[in-house]
């Protein structure tokens, strides 16, 4: 009766599919409804279950915290352990933390209670309940914790909960505070209930007990005021002791108190200053004994500073160094050398390693390190103040008088054998052999290989030591014991880069060390054990021996030192160096920087990458800039005797690197007259761009200019002001118009541009122009007033072009300069050993005096009533000057008058004068390259442009002299001006005599044989009026003395734009002197022929 074919049966297959996939999902719902019911009724279930224990709960402890003082009627210990068992199992931070602060309270009062039933602590004495108590207790305890993380202790109400659960942590990792074991009858139990508290203490250690502490300290000390309070810094550092000592000072446990608790910014401060008594506690366990010996090893080092970010490893340092001085005279000076020493040095480091990677100069600055690539931590960065004052404490006297107390052995010992050291190495060898002993295996030996090292190679093996041929040795004990704690030193100032001055400032002015150490570099041997310096620098070639961090201490202390000594203190008192010292040192110095170079014991291309080369480097040209300003050795102390001026130049010329680095950083080992034909030679491959020098180069279109004598300046500046530099080094002509409009008639009437140069600058330079001044000593400076004359930068810059100009053409000009002003056109002021209080003697010696005054005043400085400010009478009205931001209101006191002193010089010198002087420089340097005048010093640099202050070599003037109209050198006239200068003139007429023909009383830097143009003399026979030059009548009849008439009226006369001295062809001797003793003394000549 059914059909057969297979449509039929498709359909009958797909129905029945249908009805079996509808099945299954009617399964899949029921069992869905099923599970959700079941969720819901056990959520039900749950949720009132856990409304029930709630509630069950605040029937027995209450619904609102009590103050333990004010403690309600206790349950029973045993109903509440099975209430709390139950409810710590659904306990949730959101919704329980106010319950939870009721259960520690009464936790706290039960352990405060002698009545067994009462007492919580009774439930674990229960044989049946003690693990499960201890179970509980465990959970109860590691909720607190992490409450703990989560407080802020700057609310008020959270940081009177920080202080309930840290007790509650207190009370149940001791038994101390167990009222109930005070008991006669529980007095058996002691011993054990000591191990279940030190059961609750190792497992608070492996849930994180540091890691908690570490938070809560972070958060309540790391901010501008301390929120913590001083019982609860001495309860978590309870807490951080009590693991220690279970554990008996376990590297673990050393190693987790070092990473988490030392490491928090400024821990050691706040402990003694919020918690005094606390300290204590960390002096009776030897905690800063015990650290030092765990992190000395390199293995705990390396996983100190690998947990930690740089940032809180210098943190540690900071502790550390904190801890050392509170412990000074008791656990330091056992300490001290080499353990102390090698861990500060390893940790500055690692910090130096970390800012090396994480440097830059885009994004975070740190106060301490520099510039950083990772932003600061906020916390850190509020407490980093008194992070640096607790690093500053590394440099302190009683710190530096500990560490140093093997160097000041060593220079007592030499005192007392009168320069002698009886043995080898300058201290007992038993000395430094104990000191070595517990140290880690790392330390030891790299301390045997530093003090046994330096004879590894070459000339030095089998020595046993560096020798040099004084009383010690470089590589003897004492002095290496020295040299590693300098090395640790001079490694604090590289890495802590922004606390450099501190540190020196540290070691100069609050101990002997600088002057001591100098004594043990003269024990050395021959200049300062020169040899044995460069010996080891042959073998370390990288300079990292610490011997070299001892000389670059040395030199940076010494640098900084000398930087701020005046001259009363340098010269008078010779404090803390004599004379002698600096002489010693000086040509130690010299020798030293030279042979660095000279043997390529630095890298030539780049010497600035040395530090070693930096730091002795500075310090001699500090001396070097000292002795030009006043000098305490001859001129050719600073020759290397060694150097063949002549090879040297050779070399110069083939642009040997060597050479050049030799000029460039020390060019005075080599005479000043070989500098100044150097610059000359610099100036003349100048000049064939401009067509001077060469014939073979094309000059350019000399430059024309029309000044009436009347208006000199104004018509020079107008007509030159415009003029590049480039033409500015190429010819000027002048043509002089005189008062009558006319212009002037006379020799080369284009080329007289010396004259207008000098007779320009004579007028610029004049005080009553209000462009410069006159110091007491007569040196010019530029007038502060000078902004009452118009244009008045303009014309500073057009007075720097001429004198440019004069010094580019090898022109003298008699111009004295204050040297302060000279130091400023040479830019010495940029440089970091620029003091100002040591220029300010060269501008008013007067004010100089009265700031040394104060500078030494012995008694209170607020007693002379001075304010950071100047008063200056300005056309009458007194004017105030401020020396900083609310100056005026800022009294001088003894800890600041330094700064005042310094302030007051440079505003003096630079603030009222920076304008005038920063366009003359600008003048004068577009035509001479700052570069070229690196050879000279201050006065050399006056020198070259005023001429050599010595006397007048009458016989090299005569040998390049040129004669004109008649007269020759064996000419009767001629031979008795000769003998009239040579025999009866004195010096000063000579000069006279010299300054009458040439303009400038000094002689050219070169001699004579570089006057520009050369000397001349000429024969005239009639008036200058109607002087005419050369005619073959006049030279004939001065050739043959022939004269119609004697010229006994007549005066000589000359024109210093040529260099020309007109002289009439006198008949007498006598009538020549007394004429020319007359010209030169009238200022007359000064004429154009």
């Amino acid at each position: 009766m059914f059909g057969t074919n297979d449509s039929n049966r498709g359909a009958f297959l797909e129905a029945t599919r249908e009805a079996r996939a509808e099945r299954a999902a009617e399964r899949r719902r029921d069992e869905a409804a099923i599970k959700i019911q079941a969720s819901v009724r056990g959520w039900l279930v749950r949720m009132r279950h856990d409304r029930d224990l709630r509630k069950k709960f605040d029937e027995m402890f209450g619904t609102e915290p009590y103050s333990l003082e004010q403690a309600p009627h206790l349950p029973p210990a045993l109903d509440a352990f099975q209430e709390m068992s139950k409810f710590i199992k659904i306990y949730k931070y959101e919704k329980d933390s106010k319950r939870f602060e009721i259960f520690t309270r009464y936790l706290l009062a039960s352990m405060d209670s002698d009545n067994v039933k009462l007492s919580y602590v009774s439930c674990g004495m229960n044989k049946e309940r003690t693990l499960q108590w201890i179970q509980h207790m465990k959970e109860v305890l590691c909720i607190a914790c992490k409450i703990l993380e989560v407080l802020q202790p700057q609310v008020a109400a959270e940081n009177r909960l920080i202080s309930l659960y840290l007790h509650l942590l207190l009370s149940f990792t001791g038994t101390n505070t167990w009222r109930i074991i005070r008991m006669p009858n529980f007095e058996p139990l002691k011993p054990a209930l000591n191990k279940l508290t030190e059961n609750f203490i190792g497992d608070l250690v492996c849930r994180g007990l540091y890691t908690t502490l570490n938070h809560v300290l972070v958060r309540g000390l790391c901010r501008g005021k301390a929120a913590l309070r001083g019982p609860a810094l001495t309860t978590i550092l309870t807490l951080c002791l009590r693991p220690l000592v279970a554990a008996q000072y376990s590297d673990k446990l050393l190693s987790l108190t070092t990473i988490h608790i030392l490491s928090v910014p400024a821990l050691t401060h706040h402990i003694i200053t919020l918690a005094p008594d606390a300290i204590q506690m960390l002096h009776t366990n030897k905690i800063f004994e015990r650290v030092v010996e765990f992190v000395q090893t390199e293995q705990n080092l390396r996983i100190v500073f690998n947990t930690l970010e740089g940032s809180y490893a210098l943190c540690l340092l900071a502790n550390l160094v904190q801890l050392a001085y509170e412990e000074r005279e008791t656990t330091l000076p056992k300490l001290a050398f080499p353990k102390f020493n090698c861990v500060v040095k390893h940790l500055l480091e690692k910090c130096g390693e970390y800012v090396t990677t994480k440097q830059s100069s885009l994004t975070q600055w740190h106060p301490v390190l520099g510039w950083f690539s990772r932003p600061l931590d906020e916390r850190l960065n509020e407490s980093l103040a008194l992070v640096k004052s607790q690093l500053q404490l590394l440099w302190s006297a009683p710190v530096i008088k500990v560490l140093f107390s093997a160097l000041t052995k060593l220079v007592a010992e030499q005192e007392a054998a009168g320069g002698e050291v009886k043995n080898s190495g300058g201290v007992p060898m038993s000395c430094t052999t104990s000191s070595l002993s517990g140290l880690g295996s790392l330390v030891s030996s790299a301390l045997d290989r530093r003090l046994n090292s330096a004879n590894s190679s070459g000339s030095l093996r089998g020595s046993g030591c560096l020798r040099g041929s004084g009383t010690r040795k470089l590589g003897s004990p004492g002095v290496a014991t020295v040299a590693m704690v300098c090395s640790m030193y001079h490694t604090a100032t590289t890495t802590l880069s922004q606390l450099r001055m501190d540190i020196l400032s540290g070691l100069c002015y609050k101990s002997d060390i600088v002057p001591n150490l100098w004594q043990v570099l003269l024990s050395l041997g021959t200049s300062c054990g020169l040899k044995s310096f460069l010996d080891l620098l042959s073998v370390s070639t990288k300079a990292s021996a610490p011997e070299f961090h001892m000389l670059m201490l040395f030199c940076d202390a010494t640098t900084h030192l000398v930087t701020i000594l005046d001259d009363l203190e340098m010269y008078e008192q010779q404090k803390p160096f004599t004379i002698n010292d600096y002489t010693a040192m000086s040509s130690f110095l010299n020798n030293f920087t030279f042979k660095l170079i000279h043997n390529g014991l630095v890298d030539v291309r780049n010497v600035q990458t040395s530090e070693l080369f930096i730091s002795v480097h500075t310090l001699l040209m500090l001396l070097y800039q000292r002795n030009s300003r006043r000098s305490y050795v001859n001129d050719t102390h600073w020759l290397i005797k060694e150097v063949r001026v002549s090879s040297f130049m050779a070399d110069l010329e083939r642009e040997k690197k060597t050479a050049q680095v030799l000029m460039q950083k020390m060019p005075h080992i080599i005479p000043h007259t070989e500098r100044v034909l150097l610059f000359r030679k610099y100036v003349t491959n100048g000049c064939p761009v401009h067509g001077q020098s060469e014939a073979a180069c094309t000059p350019p279109p000399s430059t024309l200019i029309t000044v009436h004598r009347s208006r000199l300046v104004e018509d020079g500046y107008h007509q030159l002001a415009s003029l590049s530099p480039q033409a500015l080094k190429g010819m000027i002509r002048v043509r002089f118009i005189n008062e009558q409009g006319l212009d002037e008639a006379g020799i080369d009437q284009d080329g007289v541009f010396k004259e207008f140069l000098e007779e320009t600058l004579k007028r610029v330079f004049d005080p009553s122009l209000n462009l410069f001044r006159l110091t007491s000593e007569e040196r010019l400076y530029p007038s502060p007033t000078s902004s009452m004359t118009e244009d008045h930068l303009q014309l500073f810059e057009f007075t720097g072009r001429m004198l440019g100009k004069a010094v580019y053409e090898g022109i003298v000009v008699d111009c004295p300069f204050a040297s302060f002003f000279l130091s400023q056109v040479l830019g010495e002021q940029q440089s970091a050993l620029y003091s100002s209080i040591d220029e300010l003697p060269s501008l008013d010696p007067e004010l100089y005096k009265s700031m040394t005054y104060i500078k030494h005043y012995d008694g209170d400085v607020n007693d002379l009533d001075l304010t950071f400010s100047y008063d200056e009478d300005y056309l009458g009205q007194i004017v105030t000057h401020e020396l900083r931001p609310g100056g005026k209101a800022i009294p001088v006191t003894n800890e600041n008058k330094i700064v005042y002193i310094h302030l007051m010089a440079h505003f003096k010198m630079h603030t009222q004068i920076k304008d005038q002087t920063k366009a003359f420089v600008r003048g004068f340097r577009s035509l001479i390259n700052p570069e070229w005048l690196s050879l000279f010093s201050v006065p050399e640099f006056q020198r070259l442009i005023s001429g050599d202050n010595v006397a007048v070599d009458l016989k090299d003037l005569r040998e390049n002299t040129l004669y004109y109209g008649g007269f020759h050198d064996k000419h009767r006239v001629v031979c008795w001006l000769w003998d009239i200068l040579e025999r009866d003139f004195k010096e000063e007429e000579r000069k006279l005599f010299l300054k009458f023909v040439t303009s400038c009383s000094k002689p050219p830097l070169l001699g004579f044989t570089n006057l520009e143009p050369p000397f001349s003399i000429r024969c005239v026979e009639v008036g200058d009026d109607e002087d005419t030059g050369d005619t073959i009548g006049s030279v004939i009849r001065g050739f043959f003395a022939i004269r119609k008439r004697d010229p006994v009226n007549r005066l000589p006369t000359s024109s210093t734009c040529f260099n020309l001295l007109k002289l009439p062809n006198y008949q007498r001797k006598s009538t020549l002197r007394d004429k020319l003793r007359y010209a030169i003394t009238s200022n007359t000549g000064f004429e154009l022929s």
